[in-house]
């Protein structure tokens, strides 16, 4: 019995969908596609519309219990991130953001801000070997965030200024990202 290429298509198609289903196998096959759309870095925000932090008074806490002011970040360049580590595209998009971590942890001010609990971030931080700093949110962040999913990043320059607004997983190690930060380092 000849099947059809149809039939194999729909076949297939089914087998992808019962997969998404169960859940021991919906989040690797997420993640695995989330890593394909994670490998297009972010596009720079053109200068006329670019939006300014006004308001810096954002208090955080990292997992490691220190209070944490962003006013501190003020005329540094910044990184924000918003994640999850139930989230598929912030998952596929954090083995990028830790290469960018470690290359300039010491120029940028970077921060990982997720609402979970401590100890369910310090596992996923463990388990991945990652190294960056975690932050929950003690006030709202600044309106010009404007955070209504996940992942969702922002690079800041020095004035305040949004340069790139990523929603959903992106490439934060790319050429395109390295160029704007150094280009932002040497601004001011």
């Amino acid at each position: 019995m000849k099947l059809k290429r149809s039939k194999i298509t729909n076949l297939i198609f089914i087998a992808l969908i019962a997969l998404m289903i169960i859940p021991q196998t919906r989040q690797p096959i997420q993640i695995f596609l989330n890593k394909g759309l994670a490998l297009i870095s972010p596009s720079v925000v053109k200068e006329a519309k670019r939006e300014s932090i006004q308001d810096y008074s954002w208090k955080l806490v990292d997992i490691k219990g220190e209070p944490v002011d962003f006013n501190q970040s003020r005329n540094k360049v910044v990184l924000v991130n918003f994640w999850a580590t139930w989230c598929p595209p912030c998952i596929a998009e954090m083995p990028s953001l830790q290469e960018l971590y470690e290359d300039y942890k010491d120029q940028v001010d970077f921060y990982f801000v997720s609402n979970e609990k401590e100890g369910v971030l310090k596992s996923f931080m463990d388990k991945n070997g990652y190294d960056f700093n975690v932050q929950i949110p003690k006030t709202e962040y600044p309106e010009v965030f404007d955070v209504s999913s996940i992942p969702r990043t922002f690079l800041i320059d020095r004035s305040g200024s949004i340069v790139m607004d990523k929603a959903g997983a992106a490439n934060w190690n790319g050429k395109k990202v390295r160029e704007t930060i150094e280009v932002l380092l040497k601004d001011f």
